[in-house]
């Protein structure tokens, strides 16, 4: 794809957008010179910016920060890791719950570590399934771990204000490797991310 916006500056891009949500605005029949639209084109900017931040992070740069040597071979989890990420096909949120199991082989990484890889793939636009599997092959690359599972549950803004408008309806996705492929492992994780 030809992209005629990638040589620009970051503050080029940055009034770049801001001129299509004015335009945007407009389209929708909006005045944006109003005093309540005036400064909503600069705010919608930064909110774009921020909300998408993740494709200007390197996660595994992030694991590869605090990995350490120990010979530790049990389960670690991080459970409830919240995160918001947006749609791509309505650019609308979707958010909710991140839960990471791993089985160390050698190398273990700084706790932190992990819910702010769920964050640098959260923040770029995603489908679900796909940041599950971001997340589960970013920590199988950096720490090469005896086995490594993500599972998500999250709302879609997208089902709950339009379509078919369900509001109490939950998305949960998984993704596994290595030992989680065995039930026993898998089931262990299952337990312990639902106990409180």
């Amino acid at each position: 794809m030809d992209n005629k916006y990638q040589d620009l500056s970051t503050e080029e891009r940055e009034l770049a957008l801001r001129e299509h949500y004015r335009e945007a605005l407009l389209l929708l029949g909006e005045d944006p010179e109003r005093e309540g639209l005036a400064k909503t084109p600069k705010r919608v900017t930064k909110a774009m910016q921020f909300l998408t931040q993740g494709y200007n992070q390197d996660p595994e740069a992030i694991l590869r920060s605090a990995m350490f040597k120990e010979d530790y071979k049990q389960m670690v989890i991080v459970k409830d890791i919240d995160f918001y990420s947006l749609c791509e096909h309505h650019i609308l949120p979707f958010y909710g719950k991140a839960h990471i199991g791993y089985i160390p082989n050698g190398y273990i990484t700084g706790l932190s570590k992990l819910p702010r890889v769920v964050d640098v793939f959260a923040r770029r636009l995603q489908v679900q399934e796909r940041l599950t599997t971001q997340i589960k092959e970013c920590i199988e690359n950096t720490l090469k771990p005896l086995g490594v599972i993500v599972v998500l549950e999250a709302q879609h803004m997208c089902m709950q204000m339009r379509g078919v408008q369900k509001q109490n309806s939950i998305t949960t996705t998984s993704d596994f490797t290595g030992a989680f492929k065995e039930a026993k492992t898998r089931e262990e994780f299952l337990n312990l991310i639902k106990s409180k």
